[in-house]
């Protein structure tokens, strides 16, 4: 008898546990929003979990500062209403054999020791001058309008539906050799990639 069936089968089940795994991770918190008793908290703790859970599915260069850093930093700059969630949630969270940190950004230079910034829409008048001060770290950079990807920015949640969904520009994201699991990538609503567009 064969063992190649089984070991389709065995494969199909892996990769169909590995979707749903990450569908559960991305989603976390998420509620249909007019059914949340506050909406707010309901949308920044599906934002902080977002997040918290992301690092998990993005491969860093190896010439990453990442890579020489003691900490992988979550970076919120900006208005904010997360409150303790976001630390709460990566508190005991390692990436890439390092501890984890939240902080909180008040200045532009301190944005090239982040891995992952949030960047709030009260910034959204000066989303230019902040992803330009993030390149030099390679981070994922993450907002919450519509026009952040336009700016520039990799990946955007949005709550302008029933549901939250995010969406992404892959072409910033590979431009700071970033590497966004094909898992994460299929959730998203919409996916920027001019590059391949171009190509095809």
């Amino acid at each position: 008898m064969s063992t190649a069936a089984p070991r389709r089968n065995r494969f199909c089940a892996r990769t169909i546990w590995a979707m749903a795994c990450v569908w559960l991770l991305i989603a976390g918190n998420a509620k249909p929003l007019g059914a949340a008793q506050d909406s707010i908290a309901s949308e920044y703790a599906w934002k902080a979990n977002f997040l918290a859970k992301t690092a998990n599915f993005i491969e860093w260069p190896s010439d990453s500062p990442l890579q020489t850093a003691n900490a992988f930093r979550w970076c919120v700059y900006g208005t904010f209403s997360f409150g303790t969630s976001l630390a709460e949630m990566t508190r005991d969270v390692a990436v890439n054999g390092k501890r984890s940190e939240v902080k909180w950004i008040h200045k532009d230079a301190e944005l090239s020791g982040c891995q992952i910034i949030f960047i709030s829409r009260s910034e959204q008048a000066h989303y230019a001058k902040v992803l330009d001060a993030a390149k030099p770290g390679r981070g994922l950079t993450v907002g919450e309008t519509q026009d952040f990807l336009d700016a520039g920015g990799m990946v955007t949640l949005l709550t302008d539906g029933k549901t939250p969904a995010f969406e992404v520009n892959l072409e910033a994201a590979t431009a700071s050799k970033l590497k966004l699991s094909s898992r994460l990538l299929a959730l998203a609503r919409r996916v920027i990639n001019h590059t391949v567009a171009a190509k095809g």
